[in-house]
């Protein structure tokens, strides 16, 4: 296992590299970390996998927000850049889907497949993201927690080991990083640059999850042709962490489909 950083001006962007094989990059959910993925990446004994603490998040830096999305893919592109990341699958779940599919849009070069995990083209209006911000800022990241938790998990699943872990990262979270993410979503629709994609890709979504509904996920996945698209029952807005060996199954059957193993 390796931990290392890119130098991206004035802050810079951590990751953790382990394992030798083909590359699969990941890219973590708004006001967490990389270490979302760590579960799945164990079952992944076989692929070199990369792990990305986004801008405002984890061990990267804290540059002052607004942030926007090209800045995000910008930041994800430089390390893929630095560790010469070529026909590499690109696993992004919430925001990390957003950038993966900026990346892809910007850099297909790097990609031979994409997974778009509980995420969407469009987060719905700029307004309720803009107000997100403005509140962390006021009043830090106690003021989201409960309401975000709700979203992420249903109702049973609130006070298990998943929800308890998530629930003190999002804590953890520097509210600069987190509101400079929430305006960079505020001003993305990604729907016209998605659908022109031609690339292998797995969609997935979790049945219990009402941050990012299976029926957006769907809409979203359906706009590249071709695509599959997966339901995780019992799972909520982060399945890496309900359920990470079906999960990893997910994408290991998605891997062995276009010879990425």
């Amino acid at each position: 296992m390796k931990t290392g950083s890119v130098d991206r001006g004035g802050y810079a962007i951590t990751y953790e590299m382990a394992g030798d094989g083909p590359d699969v990059v990941f890219a973590h959910a708004l006001g967490l970390d990389r270490q979302i993925w760590d579960d799945v990446a164990y079952h992944l004994p076989d692929h070199r996998t990369i792990r990305i603490d986004m801008r405002g998040h984890g061990r990267s830096g804290v540059p002052d927000g607004p942030y926007t999305m090209g800045g995000l893919i910008a930041d994800t592109e430089a390390v893929c850049d630095a560790l010469d990341v070529r026909d590499a699958v690109f696993v992004g779940l919430s925001v990390g889907g957003m950038i993966g599919q900026g990346l892809a849009v910007k850099r297909l070069d790097m990609l031979r497949g994409l997974v778009l995990s509980n995420t969407a083209a469009k987060f719905g209006q700029p307004g309720p993201w803009q107000e997100r911000a403005a509140l962390v800022r006021k009043q830090g990241m106690k003021a989201v927690a409960d309401m975000t938790l709700e979203k992420w998990f249903g109702p049973k699943d609130r006070d298990g080991a998943a929800a308890t872990w998530a629930r003190e990262r999002l804590l953890q979270c520097d509210p600069e990083g987190y509101a400079g993410c929430c305006e960079a979503i505020a001003g993305t629709d990604f729907y016209s640059p998605t659908s022109g994609l031609r690339l292998p890709t797995l969609g997935i979504a979790g049945d219990r999850d009402g941050s990012t509904p299976p029926d957006l996920v769907r809409e979203t996945v359906e706009l590249i042709p071709g695509a599959e698209f997966k339901l995780m029952r019992g799972s909520g807005h982060l399945p890496c962490l309900d359920a990470p060996s079906d999960y990893a199954r997910l994408l290991y059957g998605f891997f062995r489909t276009i010879g990425h193993v």
